[in-house]
């Protein structure tokens, strides 16, 4: 892959990692909040956009994880055993890629709650915690710069 349509891929993998997170805490927040109002169009519409965004970071992070450097190129070129004993390696070869992809599916099941025919209160509920857990899981797989792995990359 060209290098400068994989850097560009990259930053938009970056910046919407943040357009995914907001969408997710609005979401959350909107559950939290709604009490017994009922599951509105906008309740229904949030979810649609946030499982947009999602999907279209799994696919951008898809290519880069088979044309970049850290995905399949590690086990190509390095073997799996030895990508296992790397920390960096392994963790985008592996852990960012099924945490990620588990969050995605807990983002789509946490939509498809409120379509259920079920009570407004249990829609609302369920949004929440499906939407929370897949963001504890995309914050623990994120490559922050603060954490030991990852000092020398930014913020986006």
């Amino acid at each position: 892959m060209n290098e400068d349509i994989y850097q560009v891929l990259l930053h938009v993998h970056s910046v919407g990692r943040w357009v995914l997170l907001v969408l997710l805490l609005i979401a959350i927040f909107n559950s939290l909040v709604a009490g017994q109002r009922p599951f509105i169009r906008t309740d229904a519409r949030t979810g649609l956009i946030l499982t947009i965004v999602a999907d279209l970071m799994l696919v951008i992070g898809g290519v880069l994880w088979y044309f970049g450097e850290w995905g399949y190129n590690q086990i190509r070129t390095r073997g799996m055993s030895a990508v296992m004993k790397d920390g960096v390696a392994r963790f985008f070869v592996m852990e960012h890629l099924l945490l990620m992809l588990i969050a995605i599916i807990l983002i789509h099941i946490g939509k498809v709650q409120g379509r259920k025919a079920i009570s407004d209160r249990s829609k609302h509920n369920r949004t929440m915690w499906y939407y929370l857990i897949a963001l504890i899981l995309i914050l623990i797989s994120v490559p922050w710069p603060f954490r030991q792995n990852f000092l020398d990359r930014g913020w986006y």
